[in-house]
């Protein structure tokens, strides 16, 4: 008798399936195609860029019952252009502290997390710096216009897969260190001269990006500043950083992250600091829809002097 071949005996045996696993079959096959009709009918970018996000949500919501989300009310400290020293007390006493990645290392973190603090780790992912170890990987197509007042610095296109990638080692670099939440800057490119033509929809599908390469690593998302798309993105992200809301009247519309259970880390830099007249500090620590906001007053260099709203200053 003639062989029969692989495809042929996999056809007689099928032909011999009972009717139930014949049924079940051709229903996956039909929620297949209508699956792809449906997700791949839209080629063009926007189309794509639901498509992320929509992954990006998933993502986020199957380990949501694992990733820290900090309080209303949670207290804080930022401290971007000084590392912690983790042979130092910690000083000051607070819930959370908001660092920059590039400068501490896994021992301060831990440090921290030994004296029961969570640590938020801050990098710039809407702008690109000519000082980070990481230059190298981006494309000159990536490069936007220079960010007015901070020299060494461009606007990002965020839509690149090259930027993306990139963007995704820093968060992975982020969780290597142990930090329990990213606090990604320059999320505003919308809404300066950037050279790229970004919109407040790139933003939104970036943050979005984001939020869900951390999630993979346990660790919650906030959004920097970007009052535009607060509405947009309240949802997706854990809290807020906002600098000067009360300096640019725009602290209500931060209120809704306190709407919806979630803190806004909030930093003023008053006139006259680190001698901040009583007036000035009430001003900034009582603005128009900021309440229950963590507010903090800084120097403009985020170096490690910080006053409270209770008067208690700290260097």
């Amino acid at each position: 008798m003639e062989p029969v071949s692989e495809q042929r005996g996999y056809e007689a045996k099928k032909a011999a399936w009972p009717l139930w696993k014949k049924l079940a079959g051709a229903a996956l096959v039909t929620i297949l195609v209508l699956a792809v009709a449906h997700n791949g009918g839209d080629s063009n970018e926007g189309s794509a860029h639901y498509r992320r996000d929509t992954f990006a949500r998933a993502a986020i919501n199957s380990t949501s019952r694992s990733i820290w989300r900090p309080k209303v009310g949670a207290t804080w400290q930022i401290m971007l252009s000084v590392p912690l020293d983790p042979n130092k007390a910690i000083s000051p006493d607070v819930d959370v502290y908001d660092l920059d990645m590039h400068l501490n290392n896994a021992t301060a973190i831990k440090r921290l997390h030994d004296a029961g603090k969570k640590v938020i780790c801050y990098f710039s992912a809407g702008s690109y710096e000519n000082w980070r170890d990481d230059k190298g990987d981006f494309k000159p197509e990536d490069l936007g216009n220079g960010v007015v007042g901070w020299p060494g610095e461009w606007w990002l296109q965020l839509s690149s897969p090259n930027v993306r990638k990139i963007m995704a080692k820093r968060v992975k670099f982020a969780a290597d260190l142990g930090c329990d939440a990213i606090d990604p800057d320059n999320m505003d490119g919308y809404q300066n001269d950037n050279g790229l033509g970004l919109t407040a929809q790139d933003s939104i599908s970036f943050v979005s990006f984001l939020t869900a390469e951390a999630a993979k690593y346990h660790m919650s998302t906030g959004l920097k500043n970007s009052a535009n798309i607060v509405t947009s993105l309240v949802d997706t992200v854990d809290f807020a950083v906002n600098e000067e809301c009360a300096a640019h009247s725009e602290c209500q519309i931060f209120s809704a992250f306190i709407q919806a259970g979630k803190p806004v880390f909030h930093i003023e830099y008053p006139d006259g600091a680190p001698d901040v007249e009583s007036d000035t500090a009430d001003t900034m620590c009582n603005p128009s829809g900021g309440d229950r906001f963590s507010t903090v007053m800084k120097l403009l260099t985020l170096n490690a002097w910080v006053e409270y709203c209770n008067g208690a200053k700290y260097n």
